[in-house]
C-alpha cells in the first residue's frame, strides 16, 4: 500500500463518504445515500474501504455472498477516489477483500458484472484472474432491454475460480 493508505473493513459512518466516492466516479449506477449506510451495515464482512491517513475513505468495495452458492463472492461496485488513480488501489482492494473473504467464509469463486464499454473494469477483473491464475467465463447475465428505460449496456458476467493458499501482496505500484 502506498504510505498513508490501508485497507479496512467498513462501517455506517463510511456510507456517505463511500456514496460521495461512487457518484463522483461519474460512471457507476449510483444508489440511494441510504443503500450505501445499509451496505456498510449489513455486508461490511463482505465489502473493503481503503483509508487515507486521516482515516477518510478514498476508495471501496462492495460485495456480498450470494446466498444459493455460498463459495462465490459478488462484487457489486468498485470506485476509487480521483486522487489515488492510476495507483493500482482497486487491485489492492480486490486482492485483499476476496483474499479475507476466502480465509475467513469459504469463498472460492469470484463474481461480477461489467458493462463492455467500461474499459477499466474489464481490465481490473482480467488482471485480477492472471494474478491469481484463474480462468475467466463470460457470459451476458443481463442484455440491455432487461433495464427499464433505454440505452442501458449489457451486464456481462464474469466469474472466476480462485485458489488463495496465502493472501496475495497487498503493495500499490505508483
Amino acid at each position: 500500500m502506498p504510505e498513508g493508505l490501508r485497507l479496512d473493513t467498513p462501517g455506517v459512518d463510511d456510507g456517505a463518504a463511500i456514496w460521495r466516492i461512487a457518484r463522483d466516479s461519474r460512471v457507476l449506477d449510483l444508489n440511494s445515500s441510504y443503500s450505501y449506510l445499509l451496505w456498510c451495515r449489513d455486508f461490511a464482512a463482505t465489502s473493503v474501504v481503503a483509508r487515507d491517513g486521516e482515516g477518510e475513505p478514498v476508495g471501496f468495495i462492495t460485495g456480498y455472498v450470494r446466498p444459493e452458492q455460498e463459495d462465490t463472492l459478488l462484487v457489486w461496485q468498485v470506485a476509487v477516489d480521483r486522487s489515488q488513480r492510476g495507483r493500482g488501489l482497486a487491485a489492492a482492494m480486490l486482492d485483499g477483500l476476496v483474499s479475507r473473504v476466502a480465509r475467513e467464509q469459504g469463498v472460492q469463486r469470484v463474481e461480477t458484472t461489467v458493462t463492455p464499454d467500461n474499459v477499466p473494469s474489464n481490465r481490473l477483473f482480467t488482471s485480477f484472474a492472471e494474478r491469481h491464475r484463474a480462468d475467466v467465463e463470460r457470459e451476458v447475465l443481463f442484455d440491455g432491454p432487461t433495464f427499464p428505460g433505454e440505452g442501458h449496456e449489457p451486464e456481462v458476467l464474469y466469474l472466476s475460480l480462485i485458489h488463495i493458499s496465502e493472501p496475495p501482496r497487498l503493495a500499490l505500484t505508483s
